[in-house]
């Protein structure tokens, strides 16, 4: 595509992009930072590497699906606010649909649609491909030898467990009072130093579609991270709280989030449509997202102002090696469970090979890996 076409279609050229990343982007939220980082950098330009980045480690600070408000910041930076609702919509609704069919069939079957082989051999790849994205953000990220202890201290901290918002919190923190001392200024609270507030919704009525509605409202308003977050949260309302669900229904729909292609959170989908059939799904998919298109608006009309502020650049800096170790450290607990024997590591190497080496389109990496992992998985 040539940067003349970009500007002539920006609004059909997002669409394409998110549609197209809905269907295939398996792995999480890092594999789809990842996918999205090559495509929106690497490929298309739309973005630079540290415009990347401004907008990974600030929407950490904002609670929703992470990769989603990527999806829906990239789509912001490009075209406004039509562009945020075109990123958001595409990037959510491929995958909202495929859950929606899955539910319909553990509703009439009381049973999940097995996909082990496609994913035994999708998830190597995944790891190449947010291997790929880490080397390419890391190298801008990390400029100094400062940057490099902090980014280190950070992947300590993730990988003890701290939660990610403190991590993000702190290292913002680490490199805004470096730069206060640096300027010899008095130490004071910096207008960078935000995050939007949780929304709560105090009461959730019987089980209705208003009750779903600000169930899942609440949950979209609240939750940081992914969907691993997400199913603590989930289980102490739906299963503990409200009795709901059953803990072995909210686990097999946090299975059907991994299981599909975009967001973990269209789990929303699946546990809607077991409450209340297809109504159901469509008011808990809606509530659940509907935070985050605000939110966002929000950080995109602000994010702009901030980095042109000294202050905000240096806690931006710091928030940025604080996302980037957020992502080694799920990237080292994905490679635990995609590199089980050597089947899996050497089709791991062979994909990072031809994505690093030979720039090939992500897209087509996971389809060739789904279909060896079919035909040649144990």
């Amino acid at each position: 595509m040539t940067p003349t076409t970009a500007k002539v279609h920006p609004h059909r050229d997002l669409a394409t992009f998110f549609l197209r990343l809905g269907l295939t982007a398996f792995g999480g939220p890092a594999a789809h930072i990842a996918m999205m980082e090559q495509e929106a950098v690497s490929k298309r330009g739309w973005l630079s590497h540290e415009e990347f980045l401004d907008l990974l480690g600030a929407t950490s600070l904002i609670p929703g699906p992470s990769s989603t408000q990527m999806a829906m910041s990239i789509g912001y930076r490009r075209a406004g606010w039509v562009g945020l609702l075109l990123g958001g919509v595409c990037f959510i609704v491929p995958a909202c649909i495929l859950t929606l069919g899955i539910a319909w069939v553990y509703v009439r079957y009381g049973r999940l649609p097995q996909a082990q082989g496609l994913l035994h051999g999708i998830k190597p790849v995944i790891l190449a491909i947010v291997f790929q994205a880490l080397w390419g953000l890391g190298r801008t990220a990390i400029r100094t030898r400062v940057l490099l202890a902090l980014g280190v201290a950070t992947l300590v901290a993730s990988v003890l467990g701290w939660h990610p918002v403190v991590v993000l919190a702190g290292a913002g923190a680490v490199t805004l009072a470096l730069f206060l001392l640096k300027e010899q200024a008095p130490s004071k609270a910096s207008s960078a130093g935000w995050a939007l507030l949780p929304l709560g919704v105090a009461a959730v009525p019987a089980l209705s579609l208003t009750g779903i509605f600000l169930a899942f409202l609440k949950l979209g308003s609240v939750v940081f991270g992914s969907g691993y977050v997400l199913l603590a949260f989930m289980k102490a309302d739906l299963v503990d709280h409200w009795h709901w669900l059953t803990q072995a229904q909210l686990l097999d729909a946090i299975a059907v989030g991994q299981m599909t292609p975009g967001p973990v959170f269209t789990t929303a989908t699946f546990i809607g449509y077991l409450l209340r059939g297809y109504q159901g799904a469509v008011v808990a998919t809606v509530a659940i997202f509907l935070p985050s298109f605000l939110f966002v608006g929000i950080l995109g009309m602000v994010l702009p102002k901030l980095r042109k502020s000294p202050r905000a650049g240096a806690f931006l800096d710091g928030i940025n090696v604080g996302a980037l170790a957020l992502m080694i450290s799920v990237t080292w607990a994905l490679s635990r469970s995609a590199l089980v024997d050597r089947w899996t590591g050497l089709l791991g190497l062979v994909s990072a090979v031809v994505l690093i080496r030979f720039k090939m389109n992500p897209t087509r990496v996971i389809l060739g890996g789904g279909l060896a992992g079919l035909l040649f998985s144990p």
